[in-house]
């Protein structure tokens, strides 16, 4: 009886140990509160603060990140970062400490804590930020501390767009009230830019999902139609190639263009959006020289944003992201760039032709085939990738473009499969089902494997 019962009681409170564990571990993580506000935009600066709770351990750390989703390089976003503070949920203030450039350091806190700092940002790009009183443009890495133990965690943020400058609020996250927006961890926030301007859209439907333009520049709403319908026919064109259209988030895609004279030449891919900047209006060249871009961005939803490479996942924001899938990801994009354009009528045969040839002749009569492979070109994109150096290089002889060389060797392929009645968007299809759709990383073995798949072993492994 005795030893009945204590079986019983040990039994007992063993199962109350495990429930009491599972509640632990299936407790919601806390919500990680963003906000920023623009009353000093004419000198390019931005007010942020943070709230960080469910803090457990003594010692807590927040960062600037290092690197932004779409490039490769290493960027010190932490330069632009000054007027840090910290305070506990009393506002009590916090010591701050500092180990290297990049983190902030805080002790003694009550398990909250509320960061604020001040961004200066003066570069509209794909990769920094840009906050003036035409708008802000912002890159989430370049204008956002992290905290490496709440990167699960779920996301709000607030902006405080200049209602005196009728700003309005132009991102992929998704929208929670007026000016709140969401995110369901760290990733995502940093992979989905925003632009906060007096802007101008335009939307169409396609299977249900809606693709938006949003358009920051200084020219007319007709103008801004005329683009619109190129835009249709590229996005119709990509579709075409793969077959569908990728399941977006909330249903929507959306461009975040801003071709204004601060701004800077760039395009950068996001998973539902990409950004497209430009100093050339629309009036000012912008209708032909800008649509490029519009092409290989769009090309990413597909390739590199779900058809991605395994050596990508998970990306690091502290440190450079090397991968030797660049040569495809990014060059292969490039090849259907202008063939996109080609196929939607929108540049001619004349100027197709003149483009191919250009990229031809500078991939076939490089000097640095003899030093590097496709893969190791890729391999350099830390080095090239916007990224920044004093000292003399010799890349004019050593280096050749992922984005060129990649796009030869589709030129190649598609040419070689059309002798065997084959053609490259079919292959992209099968890459697609195989690896895109589904949402597998992919390796270079895995690309080889499809191509043996879809035009048979002989032909895959010579390729390859």
């Amino acid at each position: 009886m005795k030893i009945t019962f204590f079986k019983t009681l040990l039994l007992s409170i063993f199962i109350a140990f495990i429930s009491c564990d599972k509640k632990e571990t299936t407790k919601e993580k806390s919500i990680v509160k963003y906000s920023i506000s623009f009353e000093n935009a004419v000198h390019h600066e931005a007010e942020v603060n943070i709230t960080f709770a469910d803090i457990s351990a003594d010692t807590f750390t927040f960062r600037m990140p290092r690197s932004s989703p779409g490039r490769y390089a290493i960027h010190e976003f932490a330069k632009n970062v000054y007027n840090v503070k910290a305070t506990n949920s009393k506002g009590d203030n916090l010591e701050i400490t500092r180990q290297d450039p990049y983190e902030w350091i805080v002790e003694k806190h009550d398990g909250t804590v509320i960061v604020s700092y001040t961004i200066f940002a003066n570069r509209g790009g794909g990769t920094y930020a840009q906050v003036d009183e035409t708008h802000a443009h912002l890159n989430i890495p370049a204008t956002f501390m992290f905290a490496k133990s709440h990167v699960e965690n779920p996301i709000e943020i607030t902006f405080h767009p200049r209602k005196d400058l009728n700003w309005k609020v132009a991102t992929q996250l998704k929208k929670e009230s007026e000016n709140t927006y969401s995110a369901p961890n760290l990733d995502y926030f940093m992979d989905s830019p925003t632009e906060i301007s007096n802007h101008q859209i335009r939307s169409f439907k396609v299977d249900e999902q809606q693709i938006n333009f949003v358009l920051h520049h200084n020219g007319t709403a007709g103008e801004l139609d005329e683009y619109f319908e190129k835009v249709k026919k590229i996005v119709l064109q990509e579709k075409a190639v793969f077959g569908e259209l990728p399941e977006f988030d909330f249903n929507e895609y959306t461009f975040l263009a801003c071709y204004i004279p601060n701004a800077s030449s760039d395009g950068m891919e996001h998973r539902n959006s990409t950004i497209l900047t430009s100093t050339r209006s629309l009036t000012n060249g912008g209708m032909e020289d800008n649509i490029g871009t519009v092409s290989h961005e769009f090309f990413h939803a597909w390739n590199v944003e779900r058809i991605r490479p395994q050596s990508l996942e998970p990306f690091n924001f502290e440190e450079a992201n090397m991968s030797g899938e660049l040569w495809f990801a990014e060059g292969f994009t490039s090849y259907y760039t202008d063939l996109i354009l080609f196929r939607a009528a929108i540049i001619t045969d004349e100027e197709y032709i003149s483009g191919l040839n250009g990229t031809f002749n500078y991939v076939w009569n490089s000097p640095a085939t003899q030093f590097f492979n496709p893969i190791e070109m890729s391999y350099q994109a830390p080095f090239v990738d916007a990224a920044t150096s004093v000292d003399p290089v010799n890349r004019e002889n050593t280096f050749i473009s992922y984005y060129s060389y990649g796009s030869v060797l589709g030129l190649v392929l598609d040419l070689s499969l059309r002798k065997q009645d084959k053609n490259l968007d079919d292959f992209m299809k099968l890459v697609w089902q195989k690896y895109g759709k589904k949402e597998i990383p992919y390796t270079i073995k895995n690309l080889n494997d499809a191509l043996n798949e879809y035009a048979g072993n002989k032909f895959g492994n010579q390729i390859f």
